[in-house]
């Protein structure tokens, strides 16, 4: 007896041990992965005076060009070669998951399953090409016309500049992608989103440095920067609550009797989240009202100009600028989640299966329940995410925070940063799962002992 549950315990530590290798080996890989990344943010693009590219994004910071810079990691700012970075991806995939609400071809391949997901990935690959091209090309000719306090920011503009851009670019925007894969097969998280959150938290040390600098030399004072800390702890825990949040509706199943078993009559719940678009929200907005201050910044538009004027009154901090990104904020918050949850198709399902809501007629009548309950949740969302993207801008523009870390950046963190946690849990208990029914069926061998 003693023998077999000796040899019972080391069969179990060996599994156990093998799987959390396991794990160890899909955490080393996904760290490495994302030290290959981070080293290719310091490798320029040839022909590019980077000290005429940094002075050009620190006067023009202010528009689109800082937000990018901030989600690149400042490869932006240096213009190596994930000086695209990811993006051009992202916006394929929105794009792509738009257009399968509203072409019919699309919409019946996301409903194929497994086969109908990896045609929409493959478009999703082609059309990331395709942007990225397009967003080469225009950063080529957008360098060659740009002159800095030191010069021009090409040392030789033409046509063969052009091309090493382009391609540059493009190679590196396809190598990111590529990565991004590798990590979601082999690591740990969603590739994608890890190296977006590796890029935004690349700047959190330097602002950081920069703060305590202050504080330091006296600028601000000690009080304020423990008080601002306090309040960066309790944002980040009240978006991890909210992140967190979901309505729960509940499904009941009928019995059915085939042949002498009976199936079904399982009670079990549809969980709908608070915040179900998610980042895409507060992304549109910032991007669309940064836009005017992007065309001032390049134009070199006099005071009175008309651009100058809107791109005065949209700056960070003014009045007109929160309410425009409240406004937009709500507004994208409903689109998207009109866009990625469909009450009716859903009723449909639930009725196909035989799964009903109780108190509620299987139907049109659930597809109304699920759109009320729907839209009351994404008001709330909508107006949390304006509380968390507001609260940087009162922050810069009445306190004089020495740096900027939008509501977005801090969204993107927290959300990759739950999901990565949580497929590590999950490969934990996964882990004692298996050790347990490795027990449990070892123990019925041979006078072992039984788990009880």
């Amino acid at each position: 007896m003693a023998s077999a549950a000796e040899q019972l315990a080391a069969n179990l530590n060996l599994g156990v041990l093998s799987k959390a290798t396991e794990l160890k080996k899909r955490i080393w890989f996904t760290l490495a992965a994302l030290i290959v990344y981070r080293i290719g943010t310091y490798i320029p693009v040839p022909g590019v005076d980077a000290s005429v590219m940094a002075e050009i994004l620190r006067q023009h910071g202010g528009g689109i060009l800082g937000m990018f810079d901030m989600f690149t990691g400042g490869a932006l700012g240096r213009m190596t070669v994930f000086a695209l970075n990811i993006m051009p991806y992202i916006s394929a995939s929105i794009i792509i998951q738009l257009m399968s609400a509203a072409v019919p071809v699309l919409e019946a391949l996301k409903k194929e399953g497994e086969s109908g997901r990896k045609k929409l990935n493959q478009y999703t690959r082609y059309l990331t090409v395709l942007i990225a091209i397009f967003q080469a090309y225009g950063i080529a000719v957008g360098l060659e016309s740009m002159q800095g306090p030191f010069g021009s920011a090409v040392y030789e503009a033409g046509l063969f500049f052009r091309i090493s851009c382009v391609t540059t670019l493009v190679g590196g925007t396809l190598f990111l992608m590529w990565i991004g894969e590798q990590i979601t097969a082999r690591g740990i998280g969603n590739g994608i989103s890890l190296i977006i959150f590796a890029g935004i938290v690349a700047n959190v040390p330097t602002a950081l440095a920069s703060t305590l600098e202050l504080g330091r030399t006296g600028a601000l004072s000690p009080f304020f920067i423990v008080a601002f800390l306090l309040i960066a702890l309790a944002v980040i825990t009240f978006v991890v609550f909210m992140e967190r949040a979901q309505r729960r509706i509940p499904i009941q199943y009928p019995k059915r009797q085939v042949g002498n078993r009976m199936f079904g009559g399982e009670n079990t719940h549809l969980p709908l989240k608070l915040n179900t678009a998610g980042v895409i929200p507060p992304i549109f907005a910032s991007s669309l009202l940064l836009l005017p201050a992007t065309f001032a910044g390049f134009a070199g538009t006099q005071e009175e100009g008309i651009i100058s004027r809107i791109a005065a009154a949209l700056a960070h901090g003014q009045p007109l600028y929160m309410a425009f990104y409240v406004l937009l904020i709500i507004f994208f918050a409903f689109f998207y989640t009109a866009v990625v949850f469909n009450p009716v198709e859903t009723a449909d399902n639930l009725k196909k299966h035989g799964g009903f809501v109780p108190g509620i007629r299987p139907g049109q009548s659930t597809a109304d329940y699920l759109d009320r309950v729907l839209t009351r949740l994404t008001g709330v969302g909508a107006l949390y995410m304006c509380v968390v993207c507001l609260l940087p801008e009162i922050l810069i523009s009445q306190y004089g925070v020495p740096f900027y870390f939008g509501g977005t950046s801090l969204l993107i963190i927290v959300s990759v940063t739950m999901d990565t946690v949580a497929q590590v849990q999950s490969h934990l208990f996964a882990h004692q799962y298996e050790g347990l029914i490795r027990k449990a069926r070892m123990g019925g061998r041979g006078g072992a002992p039984r788990l009880r």
